[in-house]
């Protein structure tokens, strides 16, 4: 961890798409908590092998995303690692490449890929119309949603034994 910013917080989605911005209001509120150097903090509408820009060359990356299925949600939190990933709106686009593919890719030709990679997802309501304010459910939870994953994050840097040196974590 002695490579500054080591650690990205990258929140995904539209801002313009309701619930969809979830991901990247989630990531520039949760700076206020982080605010140790190793800490970089990024938002995107775009996932696919776009991801791969976005997350190499970091040791621990938490990805933000907005989910819709039938099993999520609307303000449910789901924590994933790679081997546990459901799909998100960004990380699963029809469109592009599969996010496994994508990190498969990136290994394949030589991109620094994280040693771990956290999928944060958030159960949303609304994705597709326009506005820029959130749904009733996801405005109501919002408090309560980012201080699950303030917590989550926190209890990571515990498991994986990051050195004190991130010491500026606030709360948990």
């Amino acid at each position: 961890m002695d490579d500054q910013g080591s650690i990205l917080i990258l929140g995904l989605g539209s801002e313009i798409l309701r619930d969809d911005g979830i991901g990247p209001r989630l990531a520039r509120d949760l700076r206020t908590h982080f605010t140790s150097k190793h800490f970089r903090f990024n938002t995107s509408t775009v996932g696919g092998l776009e991801i791969i820009d976005l997350i190499k060359g970091y040791q621990i990356v938490f990805i933000i995303d907005g989910m819709k299925s039938k099993e999520s949600q609307p303000g449910e939190v789901y924590f994933m690692d790679t081997d546990h990933f459901k799909e998100t709106l960004h990380l699963s686009n029809i469109h592009d490449a599969s996010f496994h593919t994508a990190l498969k890719l990136g290994s394949e030709i030589g991109a620094k890929i994280p040693k771990s990679i956290f999928i944060i997802g958030v159960g949303v309501e609304e994705d597709t119309e326009f506005g820029e304010t959130f749904t009733h459910t996801l405005q109501d939870e919002y408090v309560n949603i980012l201080k699950k994953i303030h917590q989550f994050i926190v209890n990571q840097f515990k498991m994986l034994e990051v050195p004190a040196s991130i010491d500026t974590i606030k709360g948990g």
